[in-house]
Order: structure tokens, then sequence, then C-alpha cells
């Protein structure tokens, strides 16, 4: 059992008991009080207090999972956060179509071929995954990639690891510069996704995360990205430990909490910079996860990525 006590009082039930945190910024793993001075570090770097409790100061919301949706109690707090966001969103809306129309017809027509025969050319299936996943308030949709593995039966409960046997030499190629992504600007034209948000999760590991941290949902108050402030600070790819998961949520409720159009810039600017990098040097793709390890009684972040 993994317990986070976050900047405020909260309190949750795991196997049947109540278990509460209190306010000193902490965690407790496995029963043992570890202080998570990393908080510090990504205040520094944002500039600003991060706020990292597991509950929602402004916002309350209730999700409860459905066979083939997320139900959503939309209470007063979220209500308000909408409203209250109303022009931000129409203007990033109207930046997602822009930029989605401006993909579909400048880059789609040349760059789709090229990739679709070297897939075909790698490997037997069809040139597109399609997987569902969690969405804008815990609605799923069909979200689309380009096929990067072989055809195979667990493609929707078990995550891409490091040398997977299932991933073709094609899927390492778009997988470690992004490029298996493309496809989802058709899901940001229909509204499922935007150009910047939160990574969407397919449903088994949406429902094992939201178990591991307690509001973890609040991060579905913004439509989902093809890229994220998660992703440019290091945190793609496979879930790799429990602090993985608790620190993108971090970055991920930050970002609800302080979207803007200018951090959608500087994060689109930030991903395409690590997709550079990546293609002019291969044997440094886009930073996965940022390694995490205790020191002292304490987690700390090797380094920053971007």
């Amino acid at each position: 059992m993994i317990v986070i006590a976050s900047n405020s009082q909260y309190s949750r039930k795991t196997d049947g008991k109540a278990i509460s945190g209190p306010d000193e910024g902490c965690s407790a793993l496995n029963g043992t009080v570890i202080a998570f001075d990393g908080l510090m570090e990504m205040e520094k770097q944002v500039g600003k207090p991060i706020l990292s409790n597991m509950r929602s100061e402004s916002v309350e919301s209730t999700f409860y999972y459905h066979p083939t949706r997320l139900e959503v109690e939309r209470g007063p707090g979220v209500r308000d956060y909408l409203r209250a966001r109303r022009g931000h969103l129409l203007a990033k809306r109207l930046m997602d179509l822009c930029i989605s129309l401006f993909v579909i017809f400048m880059i789609y027509p040349w760059l789709f071929p090229l990739l679709a025969l070297l897939i075909k050319i790698n490997s037997r299936g069809p040139v597109f995954f399609r997987q569902k996943r969690v969405g804008y308030l815990g609605e799923t949709f069909t979200c689309y990639k380009f096929r990067t593995m072989y055809v195979n039966d667990a493609a929707d409960t078990r995550q891409a690891s490091n040398n997977d046997p299932r991933v073709t030499r094609t899927g390492w190629f778009l997988r470690n510069t992004c490029l298996d992504e493309l496809p989802q600007f058709l899901n940001v034209l229909l509204g499922h996704m935007s150009v910047v948000g939160p990574r969407p999760h397919m449903l088994k590991d949406s429902q094992e995360f939201s178990a591991a941290v307690a509001n973890y949902t609040f991060r579905n108050l913004v439509r989902p990205g093809i890229t994220g402030i998660s992703q440019v600070r290091g945190y793609r790819g496979p879930v790799s430990s429990f602090h993985s998961i608790f620190r993108r949520y971090q970055w991920d409720a930050y970002y609800v909490r302080n979207a803007s159009i200018f951090l959608d810039c500087k994060i689109m600017a930030e991903t395409g910079m690590l997709m550079f990098r990546s293609l002019i040097n291969k044997s440094k793709p886009v930073p996965a996860d940022r390694p995490v390890y205790e020191h002292g009684g304490s987690i700390r972040v090797t380094k920053k990525i971007a």
C-alpha cells in the first residue's frame, strides 16, 4: 500500500480503511515517511507554487467508472471552473482547429504515405492502431496512432516496455520521434483532444492510476493532448513506478490550474525541440521517465529535462 500525504489534509479509502495524511508535504511509502522535497525543485522550475495536494482546493468532482465511460458527478466547483475558463477554452479550441487543419492539409498528404509504406514494409497488419482512451470529463473516445507493434492480443492491456519484442523496427523510430502520435490531429479536429493537455490513458491504466492516487481524474477537466507538460518534463512512455504516476499527476494538475495560450505555446515549442534533437541524434531519443531515486530519506529528480 502506498499513501501520499500532500500539502493539505486529505483522506481516502484503501482496502476498506480510511487513510489520511498531515499537512507536511511528504509521502509515506510502505509505512515509511519520506520527505518529498522534489516539489520545491518543481516550484523553482515553473517560478510559482505548485498545488500538489491530492484534492483540488477549488474544484471538487467525483468520477465513477462505467464499462464504456466515466460517469462524472459535476458539482458546483466543476461548473464554476468551466465557466471561469470559458474565454480560454474558446481561444484554445480555435487554436487547436487552426493547427490541426494546417497539419492535415500541409503535412499529412506527403508524410502519411511515406510512414504508411514503412509500416507496411516492416510488418503485416493495419497502418493505424485504434484504442479506447479516457478523455475530457471522463468520456471515452477512439484514439488514433500509427501502429508501432506487431499485431498482438495484449495491445490494450499491456504497456510497451524497453526492448519490447512486440515493437517493430519502424515502430521504435516512430516512438522515439513521437511521429506515431501524428494521426491524433484527427482527434483534435473532431474535438476529442487538444494539441496540448494531459496525455489520455487507456482504460486499464486510468483505472489503476486513479486507484493509486486520490483525485487523479482531476486531470480530466481539460481535453487530453498530443503533448503536455508532463511529457516535456520527461514523463512519457511506460510508467515505471508509483513515483512516476504521482509526478505525472502533479504536472498535469499544475497544467489544469494554470492553463493558458502562452503555456501551450511554450509546451509546443519544447516538444518541437525534443523531436528535433531525436531526429538529428538517433542515439538519444525523446527522453522517457526521468529517474527518481531515494537519497538521504528524500526523493529527488536527477536533472531537469526541458
